[in-house]
C-alpha cells in the first residue's frame, strides 16, 4: 500500500479502537507505521484524514447495501423486504468495524461540510435504491416522492438495525419479525389477532 493508503487503514483502525474525537495524530502515525508530518501531507489536517476514512467506511457500507438489494432477486414484494432484512441482519456480525467506523460520519455532519455533501448525497441515492428494492422496480424509475417517503422510511429502519448491532445485537429480530411488525404499524392491527378480530370473525 502506498503511504496515503497506510493512513487511511490506520484512521480507520483508531476510529473502531479509540472513536473519532480521542483518536490523536500521533495514534495514526503509530496504527499505520508512517511519520507524523505525513498526514498533513497528504490529507491537510488529521480532522480530514478521520473525515475521509470514515467516508471511505460509508462507502464500502453502500457495497454491503448493494448487496443485500441483489440478494432479494425477483421475490414479491413482502419477500424481497424480509430477504433483504435476513441479508442485512446476517451480514452485521462480520460488519461490526465497518458499521462502528461509517456510523461515526453522522456525527460529524454538522461539523465539516466536507463530509456532510457527500453524506447526503450517498443517502439519496440509498433511499431511492431500497425504494426500488421494495417495488420491485428499476432505481432509475423511482420518482422523488417514493424515495423520500418509502425509501427514507426503510433507510431509517436500515441505521436503526445497524445502531442495535452495536447497542444490543442479541435483541435484533428477524426479517420476518420486522415485516410482521410494519404491518401492525400500518393496519393497526395486534401481532397474532387474526384478520377478523380476536375470534377470527
Amino acid at each position: 500500500m502506498s503511504q496515503r493508503e497506510d493512513l487511511l487503514a490506520g484512521a480507520r483502525r483508531c476510529l473502531v479502537e479509540k472513536g473519532y474525537h480521542r483518536t490523536t495524530a500521533r495514534d495514526i502515525a503509530k496504527a499505520s507505521g508512517a511519520h507524523l508530518a505525513s498526514i498533513g501531507y497528504h490529507f491537510g489536517s488529521k480532522d480530514a484524514l478521520m473525515n475521509m476514512a470514515a467516508l471511505e467506511a460509508q462507502g464500502e457500507w453502500g457495497d454491503v447495501i448493494g448487496e443485500v438489494v441483489r440478494a432479494a432477486g425477483e421475490a414479491d414484494t413482502p419477500q424481497r423486504l424480509r430477504i433483504a432484512l435476513d441479508e442485512l441482519l446476517a451480514a452485521l456480525p462480520q460488519q461490526r468495524e465497518l458499521v462502528l467506523t461509517s456510523l461515526q460520519a453522522y456525527a460529524q455532519l454538522e461539523f465539516s461540510d466536507d463530509i456532510r455533501a457527500p453524506v447526503v448525497a450517498a443517502t439519496e441515492e440509498t433511499r431511492t435504491e431500497l425504494a426500488a428494492l421494495v417495488l420491485g422496480r428499476d432505481a432509475a424509475d423511482i420518482g422523488p416522492e417514493d424515495a423520500q417517503g418509502l425509501g427514507s422510511v426503510v433507510s431509517a429502519l436500515v441505521v436503526g438495525l445497524l445502531v442495535q448491532s452495536l447497542v444490543d445485537p442479541s435483541s435484533l429480530p428477524s426479517g420476518a419479525q420486522i415485516t410482521d411488525a410494519l404491518r401492525v404499524l400500518a393496519d393497526g392491527q395486534d401481532q397474532g389477532e387474526a384478520p377478523g378480530g380476536q375470534d377470527g370473525r
